[in-house]
């Protein structure tokens, strides 16, 4: 049993790195699109700044992915697996055909789908954190995508009487601070998700480890109040390696596809994003980075004309997030019912 659960620990962090990995365009993007950056110096400057949210950050959305949207009388190590590994393959495959969709929505389907796999639907505690995280679904990316608007109109407005080029070299420097900014509320939401689930699973086999002495003995929680410091840093570690691999699929449809930005552009679709984003951390909502920035993307490009924004390309987005929440909690599910008869618990 215990080693079995420090393999479901380990599997939680590679999720973490795959969340970077896979996340990080969310991050560099623009700044690479905008040339304000080389892709190797981005994904360093997004390293960094998803790391240093461990120090500073909240632990609200942990404590709500840890306890608060699954029944915790139903969480068993094979539901934890089950729910890493179903997004963890959701992730993979829309990272294969370059669509942005949200690793947090894949972990929330899959931990949803494993326990609806072992309880049925008395496996999900119905209540307001799943109230919040399905209706900012659709909020998020309107928040996202009115800020970017604003603040971009705001700029416009108030540096309409210099040339293009004297506005974008003002604000490449700039994007460097907004780059900054969004890497690190990236890590302050996202990061969060793994270390509840992986609260979830200490506090689930409190009872197995209690008869043990020495370190494993301290590896149980008796509940969900408390995030062990080992765990804060392994998940902000796992995720600022996963960031510095990049995926450059992804970093092409955000930076290029969806909108053509220029340095004042990328200064705002990342502000706002990130203003969105921390604004959700602060509340304990577990959001989707990438609906955000996404959505900041296209209110941008939306103020030069709603043709400048490729909406074949955003409705494509759209469908994958639509999809994220069943298609890994399907996933989930099946992988539970395998390892439930693989490893019976």
């Amino acid at each position: 049993m215990i080693g079995y659960v420090l393999a479901i620990i380990l599997i939680a962090f590679c999720f973490d790195f795959f969340n970077g990995f896979h996340d990080s365009a969310n991050s560099i993007a623009t700044i690479v699109g905008t040339r304000v950056l080389n892709p190797l110096a981005a994904v360093i400057w997004a390293a960094i700044f998803n790391f240093a949210a461990a120090f500073t950050s909240s632990l609200a959305v942990a404590k709500a992915i840890g306890g608060g949207m699954i029944n915790q009388h139903v969480v068993t190590p094979n539901v934890i697996l089950a729910a890493l590994l179903g997004a963890i393959a959701w992730d993979l495959i829309t990272w294969w055909f370059g669509i942005p969709s949200s690793s947090s929505h894949a972990l929330i389907g899959g931990y949803a789908g494993a326990a609806i796999a072992k309880a049925g639907l008395i496996g999900i505690t119905w209540g307001k954190q799943w109230v919040e995280t399905l209706s900012f679904i659709v909020v998020s990316p309107l928040i996202g995508l009115a800020a970017g608007f604003t603040l971009m109109t705001s700029v416009y407005w108030i540096f309409q009487r210099l040339p293009a080029r004297r506005v974008d070299k003002l604000f490449r420097p700039g994007q460097l601070f907004s780059s900054a900014l969004l890497s690190y509320s990236h890590g302050s939401n996202d990061a969060q998700k793994t270390m509840g689930i992986i609260v979830g699973l200490l506090v689930s086999v409190k009872d197995k480890f209690a008869i043990q002495t020495g370190f494993l003995h301290h590896l149980y929680l008796a509940n969900n109040d408390t995030v062990p410091d080992w765990v804060r840093l392994g998940a902000y570690s796992a995720m600022a390696l996963g960031t510095l691999f990049g995926g450059w699929r992804i970093v092409h449809t955000m930076g290029s596809r969806i909108t053509k930005l220029r340095p004042v552009g990328g200064f705002c679709s990342d502000t706002a994003g990130a203003s969105a984003i921390l604004l959700a951390t602060h509340f304990g909502i577990p959001v989707s980075t990438t609906h955000t920035i996404t959505g900041s993307i296209v209110g941008v490009g939306a103020t030069q004309r709603l043709s400048a924004v490729r909406w074949g390309i955003a409705g494509r987005i759209v469908w994958a997030w639509v999809l994220t929440i069943p298609a890994s909690a399907l996933m989930a599910a099946v992988l539970y019912f395998i390892l439930s008869h693989v490893v019976p618990l």
